[in-house]
């Protein structure tokens, strides 16, 4: 039984096979091309072809995409979204999507708020104004293709949501999407909201993508395999929560790479470096997964909380461009080759000055024609690689939480281009398989449960109420796909919250486990 793991970056899709034992048995990169599909096939060929192996024994494909990020950042295809908030009179005075950038507004058709909610306790703010409701829904029909439904504290309760899109499937039919908040974002009406109407607008692109690859994979002859998707959290999902929570893919390559990188170099807590053709990932693996960001993330300009990994992403990699300012000075990027690397780079014989040719020049690569790099000035080489090592140096400190040196992975295939000996670092990796560690990251992915709510400990003991939330992330985990055995807990926090009376804290537990 073998598993494909394939993740389709801005400049490179790769693909392996990996074994039963998660040996990997076959890597390969190609260039991403305009159509997605065309690059994700090649991949599915050479891949198979190097392993030698029967197409019948493939038993689970995995897939990483960038296409729902690249969809809100370019603004494409975007399903038209009615947006419904249960929350007056409490929020009437907040708009939606108050903070958005012009460009990206027009995917809300239209939108109301209704009268209900919740205190933060629990209470009602308001009684439920059904009947607004429905006139809103009959409204919107045959205008809309997906609905975002947002309430106040409903993470703490969700009924009214949950009536509100009951009402909705009643009178808009089957065929509308229904994004409820309660279900994607945290504590925090107005980016929980965005986030909803967000993932509403991304469920077509989903669709897509996920329709796509099941048929890609059917033209190569693997019928046999369960297929699963990239999450952000990095773990796996089936094609169904890809259709319903699509937005849940954004920034799976950035973690895939971190669990690959995890498994490669046996390390449970270290900075990863991903380095691809034209940006750098850091990232932070704590236990084995990456660390999740405790700020509101913006993707597109627009202010989100639903989970994200905590990421810092810059303009560097093996393909960015290197030149001299009119000051003097030595830039190399954000702007980059990209793709186009094995025609442009001198190495390759092109004509543009890359960060791979610098890191050749300075005998820390052999890749191409070492010797058509031979004409770029030493000093030029050694200020472009000292700006470099700065730009990773600031980014590592970023990440640390103290000044102790830290373990670093370097893995991608820019990994080339940064030096081994950084700053604030104890241990460099550079891992066998480094340059597919994206994709291996996705192949070798566990299926998560994750629980978070708000639990007053006086009146649940703090040592009970953890407990019960700790078998409700383990079922959330098996329910998604999890082997029972295999499921263990992989972080736990309780957070005191001042706001609220009595001793509340906000509950969060992650389980996860092998796939089934």
């Amino acid at each position: 039984m073998y598993k494909l793991g394939i993740d389709v970056g801005g400049t490179n899709t790769d693909a392996v096979i990996i074994d039963e034992h998660l040996a990997v048995i076959a890597e390969v990169k190609h260039p991403t091309t305009d159509d997605v599909y065309d690059g994700i096939l090649s991949a599915i060929r050479q891949v198979i072809a190097k392993a030698g192996i029967d197409r019948s024994s493939i038993a689970q494909a995995m897939l990483g995409t960038t296409q729902c990020t690249n969809a809100i950042v370019e603004r494409k295809n975007p399903a038209k979204v009615g947006r419904i908030r249960i929350g007056a009179p409490a929020t009437t005075g907040i708009p939606p999507m108050v903070d958005w950038p012009e460009d990206i507004q027009g995917i809300v058709e239209d939108w109301a708020v209704i009268r209900g909610g919740f205190e933060f306790n629990g209470q009602e703010i308001a009684e439920l104004d059904t009947k607004a409701a429905a006139e809103f829904f009959n409204r919107v029909k045959g205008r809309v293709q997906s609905i975002a439904i947002s309430c106040v504290f409903s993470t703490i309760r969700n009924d009214q949501e949950a009536e509100v899109a009951r009402l909705c499937r009643d009178i808009m039919g089957e065929d509308v999407h229904i994004s409820i908040s309660s279900e994607i974002g945290s504590v925090g009406l107005i980016e929980r909201e965005n986030a909803t109407i967000l993932n509403a607008a991304l469920y077509r692109v989903a669709e897509r993508f996920t329709e796509g690859f099941a048929k890609s994979l059917e033209e190569e002859g693997i019928v046999n395999a369960e297929i699963y998707l990239s999450q952000n959290d990095g773990t796996l999902m089936t094609m169904e929560h890809a259709r319903r929570y699509p937005i849940l893919t954004i920034a799976c390559g950035p973690t895939n790479s971190i669990r690959g990188a995890s498994y490669l170099s046996k390390q449970k807590n270290s900075i990863v470096i991903d380095i691809g053709g034209t940006t750098t990932d850091f990232g932070v693996i704590q236990n084995g997964f990456p660390r999740e960001s405790s700020v509101a993330a913006t993707i597109g300009g627009v202010r989100t909380n639903f989970r994200m990994p905590d990421i810092i992403s810059i303009g560097l990699g093996g393909g960015s461009i290197v030149r001299r300012q009119p000051d003097g000075r030595v830039t190399v990027g954000p702007d980059s080759v990209g793709y186009r690397i094995t025609s442009e780079a001198l190495v390759f014989g092109g004509k543009t000055v890359t960060a791979t040719d610098i890191a050749v020049k300075l005998g820390m690569a052999r890749i191409g024609d070492p010797s058509l790099a031979e004409g770029i000035d030493d000093g030029f080489a050694a200020e472009a690689m000292a700006v470099i090592r700065e730009m990773a140096e600031t980014c590592i400190d970023s990440l640390k939480l103290s000044s102790a040196d830290v373990d670093v992975i370097l893995v991608g295939g820019g990994s080339i281009i940064l030096p081994k000996d950084l700053a604030g670092t104890s241990h460099v990796y550079n891992p066998e398989h480094f340059g597919c560690a994206n994709a291996i990251g996705s192949a070798i992915s566990k299926v998560s449960g994750n629980y978070e709510q708000l639990i007053d400990y006086d009146q649940i003991p703090r040592e009970q109420a953890l407990e019960q939330a700790k078998a409700d992330a383990i079922q959330l985990a098996v329910n998604a796909g999890a082997i029972a055995e295999t499921v263990e807990i992989i972080e736990v926090e309780d957070v005191p919250l001042a706001y609220c009376v009595g001793n509340t804290c906000r509950v969060r537990v992650k389980a996860a486990g092998d796939l089934a």
